[in-house]
């Protein structure tokens, strides 16, 4: 037994003595030749060292320990080359950089002189504020900047990055990912081509074609920035986002929009769309709550309602849509213009409120219809599915209806007029309180005019069948005469308060932005025409 031990303790003592002549003999071998202004790695720990003849490489076992130019890096054991100033590492490596980043693997080789970390397997990159995750990094300390290049993924607080291409700079906690990007956060997921990410600000750059997808709704984008704690964004050149059931398209040139709070602010071009209700909403500037459904737009703002067969084009200086329980709000102010194939109109400002169904025209309304003008101090347009059913005029109305004659027009007015639609025309008149009429009398036999009839009563009322007078009725203690043309003077052939305004009325939906300012002569009404028979 006491053989056997002074053998065991002299074989350990010759590896001892010989690891001791390695580390001599390694201490006096002459520095390797490196470049200007780079420092050699440095071996600062290994339990085992030795080298094989025949081969540059020395090897290291047994925690192995290097250090270069302010970093440690440790492994289980290691393939040094003194020419060339690099080594291999394997096994539990890590790689440390003061207290800031820390880099993990299962293998390493690294360039003393590119200072260029190239780590495999199992790899994972930490600093402070998130964590890289890949089997494929290098890591140039030159730059500071990590990259991978076989699929990775970074992973901070609050989102979740992946992509097949990605780097990271510890400095900056800048961070850039292209193909196939995903970034996951608890409210929502991006989608991305191209995306920039900063792991201390949270703000995410989209850079390329992009989507990103919550329970709200999604976006389209390809290029702008998206906070992942505020969830604000600036969406560019003609982003798009969508309610959830896709029902609803809001589209700009510039777009702010908050996806916690619904509300998006565009700058350029908005388009706002409703494929249920059938209608748009454009303008150069627009504000969007797509939780409220309130919508606001300016500067060339107008709307499109194309519900029924024939659109409606609706234009104002400000249009205004307001959505509750009850129904749907329109409003538009200032100089208001609309046009659809069978009605025009203009005024300066205007109300549509669905769930009474009734549009409110305001301040010099005009409404035409065919070869019909109707004005008034207001006017309220009944509408059933989007069609027409009556149109009633508040004070000071009056009605126009033009033979395509010259100075020949067929007349009425009183304190109120209501006008009945079917087929979207005129089907009959009703004129309440001081109802007066011109209209022109024709010979039954041959069509051709006798005169001019007059008429004066408290109530008028007047049906119409293609477009003619089919019937006339007037009650409770009227006046009427007719004048013939020969007697006709020109004072006699227009009510007080006439004035016909074709020359406003839009021609069509690309004429709804031309202003609404009348001629002189005919913002005032003729204060000398009585209806008096001398």
């Amino acid at each position: 037994m006491k053989q056997k031990s002074e053998t065991a303790s002299g074989g350990v003592l010759f590896f001892a003595m010989l690891f001791l002549v390695l580390v001599v003999a390694y201490a006096q071998q002459p520095p390797p030749k490196t470049q200007p202004g780079v420092r050699i790695i440095e071996m600062k720990k290994a339990g085992l060292l030795y080298k094989t003849p025949g081969s540059d490489a020395q090897i290291l076992k047994d925690d192995v320990v290097f250090y270069h130019e302010g970093a440690y890096m440790y492994c289980d054991s290691a393939y040094m080359y003194e020419t060339t100033n690099s080594f291999d590492a394997f096994g539990h490596v890590r790689m440390v950089q003061g207290d800031t980043i820390f880099v993990y693997g299962d293998f390493l080789y690294y360039d003393g002189n590119t200072r260029l970390a190239r780590l495999r397997e199992n790899v994972r990159m930490e600093d402070k504020q998130a964590t890289l995750f890949t089997d494929s990094l290098n890591y140039d300390r030159n730059l500071n900047l990590g990259y991978y290049f076989d699929g990775g993924m970074l992973v901070d607080s609050l989102n979740e990055l992946t992509s097949f291409w990605g780097q990271y700079d510890p400095t900056t906690k800048e961070s850039l990912f292209s193909d196939s990007v995903k970034l996951t956060n608890p409210d929502y997921i991006i989608f991305a081509d191209t995306l920039k990410y900063n792991t201390e600000s949270k703000i995410a750059n989209i850079l390329g074609p992009s989507v990103i997808r919550s329970d709200s709704g999604y976006i389209n984008t390809t290029r702008g920035w998206y906070n992942t704690v505020t969830d604000e964004s600036q969406l560019l050149d003609r982003s798009e986002v969508y309610s959830n059931d896709g029902s609803k398209k809001l589209v700009g040139d510039t777009i702010f929009y908050n996806q916690k709070t619904g509300v998006g602010i565009v700058h350029g071009n908005m388009f706002l769309q409703d494929t249920l209700r059938k209608s748009i909403i454009r303008g150069n500037y627009g504000y969007y709550n797509d939780k409220t459904e309130y919508a606001l737009a300016t500067d060339s703002a107008f709307a499109v309602d194309y519900s029924q067969k024939d659109s409606l084009f609706l234009h104002g200086d400000t249009l205004v849509m307001k959505t509750d329980t009850l129904g749907r709000e329109i409003k538009a102010y200032f100089n208001v213009r609309f046009y659809r194939e069978d009605i025009q109109g203009v005024c300066d400002s205007m109300q549509f409120v669905s769930n009474d169904s009734i549009l409110y025209m305001y301040r010099d309304p005009v409404l035409w219809n065919q070869g019909n003008q109707i004005s008034g101090d207001e006017i309220n347009i009944h509408v059933n599915d989007s069609t027409i059913e009556k149109a009633v005029v508040k004070t000071n109305a009056m009605a126009i209806q033009s033979r395509n004659v010259e100075n020949q027009y067929n007349q009425l007015s009183g304190r109120d007029l209501t006008a009945n639609f079917r087929d979207g025309e005129i089907h009959d008149i009703l004129v309440e309180g001081n109802a007066t009429s011109l209209y022109y009398a024709f010979d039954e036999k041959d069509s051709t005019i006798i005169g001019l009839n007059h008429t004066e009563s408290p109530f008028l009322s007047m049906k119409f069948k293609d477009r003619k007078l089919e019937k006339l009725k007037i009650w409770a203690n009227p006046r009427a005469y007719m004048d013939p043309l020969s007697l006709l003077k020109p004072e006699d052939m227009t009510l007080k308060g006439f004035v016909w305004l074709d020359y406003l009325r839009p021609k069509s939906n690309r004429d709804i932005f031309r202003g609404n300012k009348r001629k002189a002569g005919d913002i005032e009404t003729n204060p000398k025409k009585r209806f008096v028979r001398d």
